[in-house]
């Protein structure tokens, strides 16, 4: 008796040395798998094994659009009004350090950080929104930042939980249908996304993390949605503040105009991206000089504040927060128990700072979890006191940590003393953050793109196939 629910003639075994044997899934069998998956009609092993398959073996780009879409409406998709049509929109980023731009979030494991988490270092600040609350708020402010509701996509919590201990969270397919099941069951009709590469990053390389941009872009596109991807580096972290409480306030700094300018050219270029996505701007330059406006002229952050009291931070809590001195701001947030700076060793030209020994010491020191669930310390973080391309003199401070319980180590320090790396050159000015565009294909050209202003010299226009 087939116990699997996919019929006599087609059992699961049968489709799994189908996979493994690199034959191409019909969109039926691939529709079996994830109903199955999503009630429960598979033993665990034969799960991991078809992910190991699709790990081993691929898919290609109809099956991974079948995948995205079975997934999808595995569970609820969300509805919107009419009006709405060409306004909704959303991003994503493939994850690392000090990554402060947000999305429709999840938390961090390992030593990237999670956007809720960052988050919810605000006092009273709720994740946990129902897609009808998150549709008042949308309706009331225009915006929002929640946590994935349980009622969206649970084949993919399932799947997602198994590629953890199954050794397949790289697979490119999976990777995909994960991704863009969320934003298709979520209906968005723009998505824009960050995609990492560097030492710090999921994918190293920029070639490999070019590839998954352009399995993302080519598949939201078939999926309806006006999808873009920007590949950004992530060999250091985004920002000089890393950790969660830290980040609030160097976001905050961003929604005033100011604050570090790798991070404000990465957020009006993501945002500028989504305008120009929506027809609301003519260019992905265009849209950026509007979201810096945005950002210079106060109005952002009043968005940000009126988001923070319609998802329950207090009103006297986010004034504060949004309007106050960055000690008033620490006051809000609260602050570690202690700090310490390191001195360069020598003197010399900034070449680059590692993110990743930072992210693990700050992971060890209780910023960062290793199981779901896990509680991390809001408070635990690093300032860097120098940027790349700058001039430093022996025994000047270039980085200042903070901490409660355990203190530095000197392991630790040693560690950290090695994510600083110095050379003997002059003053320079570091790359953009942002190295290439993934449009759909079939766009226009890079200069109508980007608009007069352009986006860095560094960049390139590359069209998914």
């Amino acid at each position: 008796m087939d116990r699997t629910g996919l019929g006599s003639g087609n059992s699961f075994p049968a489709l799994i040395r189908k996979k493994r044997d690199g034959e191409k899934l019909r969109d039926e069998e691939i529709r079996h798998f994830v109903r199955a998956v999503t009630r429960g009609g598979l033993q665990e092993g034969q799960m991991g094994a078809m992910l190991m398959a699709i790990r081993l073996r691929g898919m290609d780009p109809d099956e991974m659009l079948t995948l995205t879409q079975e997934m999808a409406v595995s569970g609820r998709v969300l509805e919107w009004p009419d009006s709405w049509q060409r306004l909704l929109v959303d991003k994503h980023s493939t994850g690392g350090v000090g990554d402060k731009v947000p999305m429709i979030s999840g938390r961090g494991l390992g030593h990237t950080g999670g956007t809720l988490d960052k988050l919810e270092s605000v006092p009273g600040f709720n994740v946990s929104q129902s897609p009808e609350q998150m549709r008042c708020i949308l309706e009331q402010v225009g915006c929002c930042i929640v946590g994935q509701s349980e009622e969206l996509v649970p084949a993919d919590k399932v799947l997602y939980a198994l590629r953890d201990v199954t050794a397949t969270v790289d697979s490119l397919p999976l990777i995909t249908a994960s991704i863009l099941s969320k934003k298709a069951a979520e209906k968005v009709s723009a998505l824009v996304l960050d995609v990492k590469f560097g030492s710090a990053a999921l994918y190293t390389s920029l070639d490999s993390a070019r590839t998954l941009a352009q399995s993302l872009v080519s598949v939201g596109s078939r999926l309806g949605i006006c999808t873009v991807a920007m590949l950004s580096r992530m060999d250091g972290p985004l920002g000089q503040r890393v950790g969660h409480s830290l980040e609030v306030l160097e976001a905050l700094q961003c929604l005033e105009g100011q604050g570090p300018a790798d991070l404000h050219h990465l957020v009006t270029t993501l945002g500028g991206s989504l305008l120009w996505q929506c027809g609301k701007a003519g260019s992905v330059g265009q849209g950026a000089a509007r979201i810096a406006a945005s950002l210079a002229d106060g109005s952002a952050l009043g968005k940000f504040q009126a988001m923070l009291q319609a998802q329950g931070v207090e009103a006297g809590v986010a004034q504060a927060l949004c309007t106050g001195t960055e000690e008033q701001r620490y006051q809000v947030l609260g602050r570690a128990r202690g700090q310490e700076e390191l001195p360069a060793a020598q003197d010399g030209t900034v070449q680059r700072v590692e993110a990743l020994p930072i992210a693990q010491v700050l992971h060890e020191l209780g910023a960062g979890r290793t199981q779901k669930g896990q509680p991390i310390n809001h408070h635990v973080g690093a300032e860097l006191l120098v940027t790349v391309g700058q001039r430093v003199a022996k025994g000047s401070p270039w980085i200042r940590i903070h901490y409660d319980t355990p203190e530095l180590s000197n392991d630790q320090r040693r560690t950290l003393q090695g994510a600083l790396v110095l050379a003997g050159s002059e003053p320079f000015a570091p790359s953009c953050k942002v190295a290439e565009i993934i449009l759909p294909q079939g766009s226009r050209s890079l200069e109508e793109v980007t608009g007069e202003q352009g986006l860095g010299s560094s960049q390139a226009l590359l069209c998914s196939v």
